[in-house]
């Protein structure tokens, strides 16, 4: 579309005062900053966006647009589930077709997504576990649902083909070297073989000689048992499956026995904390430390409380709120100016990012947690402090 000049007929200086009326709340307005001079003057289509903008406030046009094209380019990174695979009785993986932001991945990284669960997002971080090159440009992580986890019970149970998910770009460093070793070996347990799947669909033509150790409480809990049996019986991977409950965990000591020159080949482990730390010990006085590589699901343990200080981080300031006051109130009662649509009936116009700390939900008594860079956002008008927390405002 071309742009074209506003007519001097249409100068923004004689419609900055934009008036118009609701059914609901009669007569409103909604006023423009005027340009700072004529060679700024914005094009036709930035001036109408912006009375748009004005006239659509709190919810912006683009918010209008995510509705319509959620994965479109330029709009905030999304996913739509294409699919919901159960892999074990509480695994499964989830195929996404990632927005056109998506800038793809590295066999091995993971990613985090965003999911609302009760009207709070939460967000938790997944290996990717699909080929880097797959022609139909979709992606898939696997998930086990752990006691008590909110978004991990809620994704293997809750989630549904068609739901719309937030997504980040995926990260980390736990990915095969180049070029592949000469011999490589994979120690994993329960849900650690996630990202060492998403290795191996990806490497396995450049593994000459690959040993896979993974183990689980017993058969049935086995996340991809069927791939890793039928790669191991056509002779691309040794697999050593081992069940905890019977052959209890795998140590640097149990390693001896399962793959004897377990000290020459590169070694990517993931899994349990205790395991890690034992095996990284091993390597190390093996003199070896440079051919483990490690991948930690470590959970972040934060102090709960029932009420606590709410700080206001671009603002501030601090207030001490108890558990029973939702946070958008304790601001406002202390004069911050706090974002809402709530007392128009407009949702989710509270919504602001929680940096750091717990807030409990007033409505069903759940705790989310966040720590820095976790993007976490709740609702400040049910949400209520849990302890001390941080809220990026």
């Amino acid at each position: 579309m071309r742009n074209e000049q506003v007519p001097s007929a249409f100068s923004l200086d004689k419609v900055r005062k934009l008036a118009y009326s609701t059914p609901q709340y009669g007569y409103m307005t909604a006023v423009l900053p005027s340009p700072a001079t004529a060679s700024t003057r914005p094009t036709l289509r930035t001036a109408l966006w912006k009375v748009a903008e004005a006239v659509a406030t709190p919810v912006l046009p683009a918010d209008y647009l995510d509705l319509i094209a959620p994965l479109r380019s330029g709009a905030d990174l999304r996913g739509r589930v294409i699919s919901v695979v159960p892999e074990t009785l509480d695994a499964a993986s989830v195929t996404i077709k990632p927005g056109r932001g998506w800038r793809g991945h590295v066999p091995g990284q993971y990613i985090r997504i965003g999911v609302d669960v009760d009207g709070v997002r939460n967000w938790r971080a997944y290996s990717v576990t699909s080929r880097a090159d797959a022609r139909d440009g979709l992606i898939s992580i696997t998930v086990k649902a752990i006691p008590g986890g909110k978004v991990s019970n809620h994704v293997v149970r809750a989630l549904r083909p068609g739901t719309l998910i937030h997504l980040d770009q995926a990260t980390g460093d736990f990915t095969m070297t180049q070029p592949a070793p000469a011999r490589a070996l994979f120690v994993t347990a329960g849900s650690g073989v996630t990202p060492v799947m998403g290795m191996l669909r990806n490497h396995l033509d450049e593994l000459n000689d690959a040993v896979v150790v993974h183990s689980a409480p017993a058969e049935a809990d086995v996340i991809f048992a069927g791939e890793l049996r039928e790669l191991h019986q056509s002779g691309r991977v040794r697999l050593v499956e081992r069940h905890t409950d019977v052959d209890g965990i795998v140590t640097p000591e149990s390693l001896d026995e399962l793959v004897p020159d377990w000290r020459f080949r590169q070694t990517w482990a993931c899994g349990p904390t205790a395991m890690l730390d034992a095996f990284e010990a091993a390597w190390a006085d093996a003199g070896i430390a440079d051919r483990l590589h490690t991948e930690r699901f470590r959970p972040v343990v934060v102090a709960e409380g029932e009420g606590g200080t709410v700080t206001f981080l671009g603002q501030g300031t601090v207030v001490e709120a108890d558990g029973a006051t939702p946070i958008l109130d304790a601001g406002e009662e202390a004069g911050v100016l706090m974002p809402s649509g709530c007392r128009m009936g407009i949702c989710f116009g509270c919504v602001l990012p929680l940096r750091e700390g717990a807030v409990r939900d007033l409505r069903n008594g759940e705790l989310t947690v966040a720590t820095p860079g976790d993007g976490v956002r709740i609702q400040t008008c049910v949400s209520a402090a849990a302890g001390a927390c941080e809220i990026d405002l």
